[in-house]
């Protein structure tokens, strides 16, 4: 406590009124001055050693209380202030503190508030969701940030681009004109000659140590674009293809952003890094090429990420982007999440199903992929409505750091509506496939839900929260399977 100055104002102020006492009266006592205690009181003077025994001895104040809880309540007050509602209302993080400090129970009662609206708003997006997949319209909105308006707005779009897969298509024919590349011949190359043919761009590959924060970046001044090296190749070539396309495809790309008709341009911003990361992969997966090789593969991942050198997130994810009219694929869908759960990219080539699908479900095989890391798992699952899918998950590796660092996994789930099982590889592992010998003729089904708070399966064990359309069923003489038992 010697070593560290404590600036504790408020909380004496708030023994002092507590206790009925004047701050002469209380300086007496502390055998300080009252002008001394005044500015303790107002944060310009820190509280000694021997004043914090003094305040115990006579006023019976315990030391840890001096010292207070104010870095718990302020990163709460962070979380409030950092609302879309309330974001840019304080100038700085001092004022923060200073109610942290000055109304401690004002700020608690403010965080208390903050969680029940926040609380309110998710039971009104998920009844809002709940009344949409019935067929019903509502006009439930809510405040988003940009990234999450983006992310809403790709994941209710079928996640394929005409006007992008023509110019991908041209941009690979012409590099064929251009004498960069021919049949067999490097991508990754003829990209590189392209930027540096009709840009003066050189691509250099930086080790960690000098770039250790970004994927890519483009030096104007030098016209250089610098790559990290602890990218996979296919990533390194994802990046290099990004730059490309976000200069050959700049019009295409603004035309689409404009008619995505979002708010910001923050989110415009946004949605022109997806954009750029959608025209790369279909630059490195022609469109014509990719479906055919897809068929011929049934859909197999690991053969198309070979056959184009491509890695396994980047196959999956183009496989969703087969929706075009007269030469459609499998309409797949992809989920992508993380140890923790947290959803962080949705798509389907007719928009990701989250009426029919939701994928907020624990007991889905994305989850359990982590426990076996690198292997397929393939389940066909049931959703209360009878809806049957298809689908396949497996985690996938982030970029490769020092030995110190560790590594990001996720996990990737691709699914399909099981009708679509007999063309699709996948569909030969479930239990009752076709050929499997001995095999029953029907397909073992997976109960899940969309959420648990949408669901009403009764007795599931993976239940995390009580579903929002059943009152609980409180009965101290019945306990169910679940730790949340409704009527």
């Amino acid at each position: 406590m010697a070593n560290q100055k404590i600036f504790a104002g408020a909380r004496i102020r708030r023994v002092r009124t507590a206790k009925g006492l004047t701050q002469t009266a209380m300086a007496e006592g502390l055998g300080i001055s009252p002008s001394y205690l005044n500015l303790i009181e107002r944060n310009q003077r820190p509280l000694t050693v021997s004043l914090i025994l003094k305040l115990a001895s006579v006023y019976k104040v315990d030391p840890d209380e001096l010292q207070g809880e104010t870095g718990l309540s302020l990163a709460a007050l962070r979380e409030v202030f950092s609302d879309p509602l309330l974001v840019g209302e304080l100038p700085g993080e001092q004022e923060l503190v200073d109610v942290a400090e000055a109304a401690p129970n004002a700020a608690a009662a403010l965080v208390k508030l903050y969680r029940a609206y926040r609380e309110q708003a998710d039971r009104m997006s998920d009844l809002s969701e709940m009344l949409a997949r019935e067929g019903r319209t509502t006009a439930i909105s809510a405040t988003r940030l940009p990234m999450d308006e983006v992310r809403e707005t790709f994941e209710r779009h079928g996640n394929h681009f005409p006007a992008i897969e023509e110019e991908a298509e041209s941009f690979h024919k012409l590099m064929g004109q251009m004498g960069l590349m021919g049949p067999g011949d490097d991508l990754s190359g003829a990209i590189r000659g392209w930027l540096k043919q009709e840009h003066g761009i050189v691509v250099r590959v930086l080790p960690v140590a000098t770039m250790p924060n970004w994927r890519r970046r483009y030096d104007r001044h030098s016209q250089r674009l610098f790559i990290s090296e602890r990218l996979s190749p296919a990533d390194q070539l994802r990046e290099i293809a990004m730059e490309a396309c976000l200069l050959r495809m700049s019009v295409a790309i603004a035309a689409e952003i404009e008619a995505l008709k979002l708010s910001s341009n923050e989110a415009r911003r946004l949605a022109r890094f997806e954009l750029g990361r959608y025209a790369a992969h279909a630059l490195m997966m022609p469109y014509q090429a990719f479906l055919s090789a897809a068929e011929r593969a049934r859909y197999d991942v690991d053969v198309l990420k070979s056959r184009f050198g491509v890695s396994f997130e980047q196959a999956a994810n183009r496989l969703t982007t087969l929706a075009r009219p007269g030469a459609s694929g499998v309409p797949f869908f992809m989920l992508e999440v993380d140890h923790a759960g947290n959803r962080f990219r949705k798509a389907g080539a007719q928009g990701f199903p989250q009426a029919r699908f939701g994928g907020g479900c624990p007991k889905l095989a994305v989850h359990a992929a982590f426990a076996q890391p690198g292997q397929i798992l393939v389940e066909a699952v049931e959703m209360p409505d009878g809806a049957e899918f298809l689908t396949m998950a497996r985690t996938l590796e982030g970029p490769q750091g020092s030995f110190a660092e560790r590594p990001r996994r996720t996990a990737l789930l691709l699914g399909c509506d099981l009708g679509f099982r007999d063309g699709v590889v996948y569909g030969d592992a479930l239990p009752g496939a076709p050929g499997k010998a001995g095999a029953a003729p029907t397909h073992a089904l997976t109960p899940v839900g969309p959420a648990c708070r949408l669901c009403e399966r009764a007795g599931c064990l993976a239940r995390a929260e009580p579903p929002v359309t059943r009152p609980l069923g409180l009965d101290e003489m019945v306990t169910g399977l679940s730790a949340f038992d409704f009527q």
